[in-house]
């Protein structure tokens, strides 16, 4: 297994080791807040450095600040904290800038993918703009393939960053702004064509080990360290279960008292075992009601559902209480987040990721 550590040299640091010491410093610094419960927060300032120069924008992925929702949690009455892990400060906007720099570091490594080779994906948006940066860097083409029913700025960003992009249609009544299984079939048999066709490279996010590895040697050691080692719990909506299995790893690993809760949307809740009849529902980039060859069922403590309803109002208190502009995927894990505060977890400290931003949803209701 790779090291945990990412060391000088490291193929894996997604920032410099200096970078992650200064979140962290920035981050002791918020929890010795703690010690000072009646003090002005408008005027704490925070002395920040910036990070060193870059030599590509891929130095730039990673090293997200983790930050404690005091205000969300405090106006709902409840004991804990709440930290939120900011992944839509990645420079495509969301958590999968990791993944896409990790599958393809790792296949340019080991051969499978050869210089100027064509790289083609399956997304709905997130991945595919962060292999969109990825291969802009490296001197890969990069086709996107992704449903109708995801938002159209998501196919514009992939198209701006030098992405091919192939929009399918949706199955027979779908609805824009829901994809569904169906829809997920149509696009994958849409991929193995290009594929074919062009002799390129796929990532395979759904079922390459690297995306849990992404996560298992970034994100999840970040948000241990930046916390302190305070972690109690951590919560994540499936999408490709990269992200859930990769923290839940490493939070398992130094302390195997963590506990996961695996969050679907209500309506296509099959990782549950609950009997689905129509899987449509709003949060793209989750809740394909499939088998996801990267879950780890040990990792996971107990299952969860969201409403579409209650995952955007809590997306939107969220922009309006504290400040965090992020898409609706996010609000199902702060709904899930809450809960535990009202029950198994009060006074204890839950992880959350902040998956992507308010920016890929705003020809949606989500920010009407």
């Amino acid at each position: 297994m790779a090291s945990l550590r990412s060391g000088p040299g490291h193929p894996g640091a997604y920032r410099s080791r200096r970078v992650l010491e200064m979140n962290l410093q920035q981050a002791v610094a918020g929890v010795a807040e703690e010690d000072h419960p009646t003090r002005d927060e408008s005027s704490v300032r925070t002395e920040r450095r910036p990070p060193p120069l870059a030599s590509s924008i891929l130095e730039a992925i990673g090293g997200t600040p983790l930050v404690d929702l005091r205000q969300l949690v405090r106006n709902r009455g409840l004991e804990g904290r709440i930290l939120a892990k900011l992944e839509y400060l990645n420079p495509g906007s969301s958590k999968k800038d990791r993944v896409a720099l990790e599958i393809v570091r790792r296949a340019r490594a080991d051969g499978r993918l050869r210089e100027g080779q064509a790289v083609v994906e399956v997304t709905s948006g997130n991945t595919g703009t962060g292999l969109a940066i990825v291969c802009a860097a490296l001197g890969h083409p990069f086709v996107a393939i992704m449903s109708k029913g995801n938002t159209i700025e998501r196919a514009r960003q992939m198209a701006a960053l030098g992405a091919e992009v192939i929009l399918v249609d949706q199955g027979p009544d779908a609805v824009v702004g829901e994809v569904t299984r169906c829809d997920m079939a149509l696009v994958e048999e849409t991929a193995r064509r290009i594929v074919a066709d062009r002799g390129a490279f796929r990532a395979f996010q759904f079922e390459c080990e690297d995306n849990c590895r992404a996560h298992e040697e970034s994100t999840g050691p970040e948000i241990w360290e930046q916390s302190g080692g305070t972690i109690d719990a951590f919560t994540m909506i499936a999408g490709t279960c990269g992200t859930y299995t990769g923290v839940m790893r490493y939070l398992r690993r130094v302390n195997p008292s963590v506990r996961g809760y695996l969050i679907e949307p209500a309506r296509a809740a099959v990782l549950a075992g609950v009997c689905v009849d129509d899987p449509r529902h709003k949060i793209q980039g989750a809740g394909y009601a499939r088998d996801l060859p990267l879950l780890d069922r040990s990792l996971v403590t107990d299952y969860a559902q969201v409403e579409d309803d209650e995952s955007a109002e809590l997306t939107r208190a969220l922009a309006v209480e504290e400040g965090i502009f992020a898409g609706i995927s996010t609000g199902a894990n702060l709904a899930v987040a809450l809960r535990l505060l009202q029950g198994p977890e009060r006074g204890r400290t839950v992880a959350v990721i902040v998956c992507d931003s308010g920016l890929k949803y705003l020809s949606t209701d989500l920010y009407p």
